[in-house]
């Protein structure tokens, strides 16, 4: 404790001694709490591999000890296998099996031009999260706003457009996706419609929360002068929350590429289904060849965020606290 109270013979006052005492107290009850805590967490943590164990004939534990056996055997034949699978190179390993045939999905502009297969499905997989994005961020952009308490005064307005948001967020795209292929077939359009929605609900939960905690001095001095809500909107509020609006498009777009990568495993295209079909056929050089190229991918994603947020909201805004670190 930073002070402590004397009294005039030099002990310690009966105020601080009660004090003191609850403190001391507080931390014993806090010490009593996490352990039964951490007693309840092992109970569940047993308890659940033990329904593990049973719901799998009784091999769970057995099989742990093997668990990486499946890494350790799925290994291309040499590293440049991975590289050869990236950019359609001849395999010298070739022996007719779409194990080692890299070269017949390449997607030829002319009879010489021609752009990797994984390449090109990971562009079809970016474009989905991009088109994705575009849609749901700028559909969330035009409800948030009826959504905020501070801008909209009717509760039934709040109401509806909230419930249709947290309805939109309520599934994983992947979900949303296989329920679309059933209607729209399988194919990147699936895709970019369940991305869209789960992106609409998602974002506009951010968005309307940034709004409400605007300051709404510039709100009041338009409001006295007579502007319209749009008005109130666009000159009051749009110049305080467009950076972090931004900023949390772009994480989405990020959000989506993963997204996307994992909805074509169901059938939305792009490099998901390429790593479906290259891991289920124990095609090794091509599945850690869409592992690199993800990696790479998101990474890139990232980069760029970060410099558009830099170059949208200024190098200042990243310079604070810095000397302190």
């Amino acid at each position: 404790m930073a002070h402590i109270a004397h009294d005039p013979a030099g002990g310690i006052s009966d105020a601080t001694r009660t004090v003191y005492g609850h403190y001391r107290q507080q931390i014993r009850t806090r010490r009593v709490y996490s352990i039964i805590a951490l007693v309840v967490f092992a109970i569940v943590l047993a308890l659940s591999l033990n329904f593990a164990n049973a719901a799998n004939s009784g091999k769970f534990f057995e099989r742990l000890p093997y668990l990486l056996d499946f890494l350790r055997s799925f290994v291309p034949n040499d590293p440049l296998e991975i590289f050869r699978a990236m950019f359609d190179q001849p395999s010298p390993y070739a022996d007719g099996s779409m194990k080692y045939d890299f070269t017949s999905q390449r997607m030829y502009f002319t009879d010489t031009l021609y752009v990797p297969h994984f390449i090109y499905e990971l562009m079809v997989t970016v474009n989905i999260a991009i088109v994705s994005t575009i849609i749901g961020g700028g559909l969330a952009f035009c409800l948030c706003f009826f959504a905020a308490t501070n801008l909209v005064g009717a509760g039934a307005v709040r109401f509806v457009v909230r419930r249709i948001m947290e309805i939109l967020r309520a599934f994983p795209e992947i979900v949303i996706a296989g329920l679309l292929t059933a209607i729209l077939s399988i194919g990147p359009i699936a895709a970019i419609f369940a991305v869209s929605l789960h992106t609409i609900g998602a974002l506009g939960k951010l968005f309307f929360e940034v709004v409400e905690n605007a300051d709404m001095k510039p709100d009041e001095g338009l409001r006295a002068v007579g502007a319209t809500w749009l008005e109130r909107v666009r000159f009051g509020m749009l110049p305080q929350v467009l950076p972090n609006f931004v900023s949390y498009t772009l994480l989405r777009t990020e959000i989506n590429v993963r997204a996307s990568t994992i909805i074509g495993a169901v059938g939305g295209g792009g490099i998901g289904e390429a790593f479906r079909l290259s891991i289920g056929n124990n095609q090794a050089a091509k599945t850690y060849a869409i592992i690199i190229l993800l990696l790479v991918t998101i990474i890139a994603v990232d980069q760029f965020s970060g410099w558009l947020r830099r170059r949208l909201v200024g190098n200042q805004a990243f310079e604070f606290g810095r000397g302190a670190a």
